[in-house]
């Protein structure tokens, strides 16, 4: 009997091991931050999210459930919320009257860009990198997240 295909891989590596430990503590300092910024302008982590999309285009209620991984019934809940709040607005898609597109509002769009500016949790560490450090590492994250 063979034995199963998986266990025939080649195990990572240490330095792998060790980029993707850090790839984590980024990714959960990230979160936090973000989460931090979100309450002080009394967002959940998704309105937040949502909204940060929302402020680079106007997108509709079911390609912001895939972006979000969630129901289309979930965004419509967030989009109520932040509707409410005068962030968001529904407009008609001028290509498909049928659709509707989720937008973020003038003061959407500047609430988004505070959150973005507030974000703190690499901004030290990033300026201590050389602009050609900033690149090679922003070429390298391309990469890994496919772009």
């Amino acid at each position: 009997m063979s034995p199963p295909e998986h266990s025939t891989a080649r195990r990572p590596d240490a330095l792998t091991l060790e980029v993707v430990e850090l790839i984590g503590e980024v990714v959960a300092r990230f979160h936090a931050d973000y989460e931090e910024a979100a309450a002080e302008r009394s967002l959940t982590g998704a309105q937040a999210k949502l909204l940060s999309l929302l402020s680079l285009e106007p997108l509709p209620m079911r390609r912001l459930a895939r972006k979000l991984r969630c129901e289309p019934s979930n965004v419509t809940g967030i989009v109520d919320r932040l509707e409410a709040r005068g962030l968001v607005e529904r407009l008609t898609d001028p290509d498909d009257r049928r659709v509707k597109l989720a937008a973020a509002t003038p003061e959407g769009r500047r609430v988004a860009r505070g959150l973005r500016e507030s974000l703190r949790f690499a901004r030290e560490p990033l300026a201590g990198l050389s602009e050609d450090e900033r690149v090679a590492l922003r070429d390298a994250l391309r990469r890994i997240v496919g772009d």
